[in-house]
């Protein structure tokens, strides 16, 4: 599964707080069990963008779970993200027909052409740069996904104009 990126936090964070206890309020029977933590989290990462330290202890605290229990799950799944994350992904497969098939050079492509390094957010927050094992999309070698496009036969020449696409 492809890892989400998801678009940056906008400025009203008072009202992301208010909608986020609005959703917690929802599960007022389960809070004080941990069944609840994973869409908590969830919702509350759609609203910012991304959990930082504060969203953490504010979940923490509403579903009287610790600090520490929160930011276990936080970063024990890779769908969370602890840093802002661009408006769109890009994922390269790493797959073994995509890696002989010239990812490699792909991804140092997108690296310098980003000016980032895998894991990371272009500074306008417009792309954050992931990577998989295998996309399943073999036959379609080296392979790029931003967002939910799948981009085959990727060489360096033609990320320039695949990138535009996404403003």
């Amino acid at each position: 599964m492809a890892e989400a990126c998801l678009p940056p936090p906008a400025a009203d964070t008072a009202a992301f707080y208010r909608e986020l206890d609005a959703y917690i309020a929802h599960f007022a029977a389960e809070l004080r069990t941990r069944t609840v933590l994973i869409p908590v989290l969830q919702k509350a990462q759609e609203l910012f963008g991304y959990l930082p330290q504060e969203v953490q202890r504010h979940v923490a605290g509403a579903l009287g779970l610790t600090p520490g229990e929160v930011g276990g799950v936080v970063t024990f799944y890779h769908y969370f993200s602890t840093q802002p994350r661009g408006r769109h992904t890009v994922n390269i497969c790493l797959g073994t027909a995509c890696y002989v098939r010239g990812a490699k050079k792909v991804l140092e492509a997108l690296r310098q052409e980003l000016n980032i390094e895998l894991g990371g957010t272009t500074a306008d927050l417009r792309f954050s740069l992931c990577s998989q094992r295998c996309f399943g999309a073999c036959g379609l070698a080296p392979v790029v996904m931003i967002d939910k496009d799948v981009h085959s036969r990727v060489s360096p020449k033609k990320l320039a104009g695949i990138l535009e696409k996404y403003t």
